[in-house]
């Protein structure tokens, strides 16, 4: 790793490791339901970010920040894909539709880039 590099790496490590420490208690403490009131998103859409949550409680920590990043930011990068998805069958403002179209292509290819990753890094996933 260069030394150029090395800041941002440490500092990706770091992150990681808090939020693999605080993961299940903000999954916890976060009112779903809440949310659901607050955000004009329908059931489907907001399905989407709950599903997401779960998936992220169930992440057993690898004790390798490169790891648990990636592993955490799957589940993330998905709710993404699926909310803009749910989100296209109401949508008519072209642009809003590009984006939406930009955000699956975009982040379904980030998935596939983290998976890769992780086989490399002896942690693979379906």
């Amino acid at each position: 790793m260069t030394d150029r590099l090395r800041p941002a790496a440490t500092f990706a490590a770091l992150v990681a490791t808090v939020f693999m420490s605080a993961a299940p208690a903000i999954a916890q403490s976060t009112d779903h339901g809440t949310m659901h009131g607050t955000l004009t998103m329908d059931e489907g859409r907001m399905g989407a970010m709950d599903t997401m949550m779960e998936a992220m409680d169930a992440i057993e920590p690898t004790g390798d920040a490169d790891a648990d990043f990636l592993l955490m930011m799957i589940p993330h990068h998905q709710s993404a894909v699926d909310m803009s998805r749910a989100a296209l069958a109401e949508m008519d403002d072209p642009e809003t539709v590009a984006l939406a179209d930009t955000i699956i292509e975009a982040q379904e290819a980030e998935i596939d880039m983290m998976k890769a990753m992780l086989a490399r890094l002896g942690h693979p996933v379906e």
